[in-house]
């Protein structure tokens, strides 16, 4: 009993932000709006995923070659200007996300979803590793039909590895929301942090592990 309610407190400890465990459903008028399609800039494109705490999910992105840079922020909610401490309460629909610059012409859209699902535990509902609640349920948005049917077909894929359903949601993207300044490249200018030592650079590294190929030559 003493070992388990130490493992408890561990995991609390190492959480990503509070852990307040709200279940919120995203509103129907969110999940079927029009998706909004966000125009490329000098050859490069966006696009948008969550799948847990945003400090791991930035990293596993920029380790990509292909990617010039990923961002921290929150999406996929119903209230304007969300910040860290209103989107922990769960209250807000927003979950914390990223969003993905990357050249088209050196990694594809499919990769990247390919990435998405097989950088997380895809069946873990409302939450990634330690940090629970639905503003870190995983979600994985689509600017247009040709996006949907892309996620739509590996995630098809992926779920026939696993005995349980996929957890993530498929949404047409509204809008994105950047995290405060102290969020971006958190992993890289926090090295030490408990929780960065114990749950986001483990993680990266077992991306890294399963996608040799696709990483920048300073990545590996």
């Amino acid at each position: 009993m003493k070992i388990l309610l130490i493992n408890l407190i561990s995991l609390v400890i190492l959480a990503c932000g509070d852990q307040t465990k709200k279940n919120t459903v995203t509103k129907p008028e969110i999940a079927n709006a029009e998706p909004i399609e966000v125009p490329a800039q000098n050859g490069l494109h966006k696009a948008y995923f969550a799948s847990g705490c945003f400090w791991c999910v930035e990293a596993i992105y920029e380790s990509i070659e292909g990617v010039e840079e990923a961002v921290s922020g929150y999406s996929g909610g119903h209230t304007k200007n969300p910040t860290y401490e209103s989107s922990n309460t769960g209250k807000t629909g927003h979950a914390e996300a990223v969003e993905v610059i990357y050249d088209p012409e050196v990694v594809s859209f499919r990769t990247l979803v390919e990435v998405y699902f097989g950088s997380q535990d895809p069946t873990q509902v409302n939450g990634q590793g330690p940090d629970r609640g639905s503003q870190y349920r995983s979600i994985i948005f689509y600017q247009n039909a040709e996006q949907k049917k892309i996620i739509e077909d590996v995630k098809t894929a992926v779920a026939k590895n696993y005995d349980k359903p996929i957890a993530a949601e498929i949404l047409p993207f509204q809008k994105f929301w950047k995290a405060e300044d102290y969020h971006q490249d958190y992993e890289k200018n926090n090295p030490n942090n408990p929780y960065i030592q114990k749950v986001s650079i483990p993680r990266l590294n077992r991306f890294k592990a399963k996608f040799p190929d696709i990483l920048k030559e300073d990545a590996h």
